[in-house]
């Protein structure tokens, strides 16, 4: 298995720090071998600030293991309450990149579904018992030759899985998605979703926070540079 590349702090004050999360990485320990940002994030802080005891970070967001991008760790119980606070309330924006197998139309949209999550096999579903969802999506370029499309997409609602199980539900699975994409697609590269775009109002001054990434510059993502976004 190939090493994860390392998470890059693209911010840092005393009351947050924003990262870009790897492919690979895991939001939050799980137990298991994976590594994850909250821990490779206190220990950069432990080793800068010479911190004796235990440092406090706190996550208030999630990015699943395979999905790479922005996110916010807060670094007092205050700034995690506020920030949470945020997320509940519908004012912390979260938009991503994404390259999809076929050519989405109409080029703009909405998916409003209902999801509903089986715990035992952590996978998410459409059913009409599941908890409303919504997204916009935006077609930025299509690529003919491999029949797919990169997209840009702004969440409505926060639920877990929703871009992987909405777009694949509308028949446009994610590249590389191992879990909700295409059969032939497994195994062969990292999930084909970035969360490039962050923001919120700062916990402690209250002003606008808006981070971005540039598309990444791995497969899939290189077939579309002439429009990078």
């Amino acid at each position: 298995m190939t090493k994860p590349d390392q998470p890059v702090i693209i911010h840092e004050d005393n009351h947050v720090i924003v990262a870009v999360k790897p492919p690979g990485f895991l939001s939050q320990a799980d137990g298991g071998p994976a590594p994850d940002m909250l821990t490779w994030l206190k220990a950069v802080i432990k080793e800068k600030y010479e911190k004796p005891g235990a440092v406090y970070l706190g996550l208030v967001h999630r990015l699943d293991q395979p999905v790479s991008g922005l996110m916010v760790f807060a670094r007092t119980s205050k700034s995690a309450s506020r920030l949470s606070s945020q997320i509940r309330e519908r004012r912390f924006e979260k938009g991503y990149l994404a390259v999809v197998h076929g050519h989405p139309v109409p080029a703009t949209g909405e998916i409003c579904v209902r999801l509903l999550k089986d715990a035992s096999t952590n996978r998410v579903r459409v059913d009409p018992a599941g908890l409303e969802s919504s997204l916009i999506y935006e077609v930025i370029a299509y690529h003919e030759q491999t029949d797919s499309s990169l997209i840009s997409i702004s969440l409505g609602t926060g639920r877990g899985h929703q871009i992987r199980v909405s777009l694949a539900h509308r028949g446009w699975p994610i590249v590389y998605d191992q879990r909700y994409g295409l059969t032939e697609d497994r195994g062969l590269g990292d999930i084909a979703l970035f969360a490039n775009r962050l923001g919120f109002f700062h916990p402690t001054r209250k002003d606008w926070c808006l981070f971005t990434q540039p598309m990444p510059t791995r497969h899939p993502f290189d077939r579309f540079r002439p429009f990078d976004v």
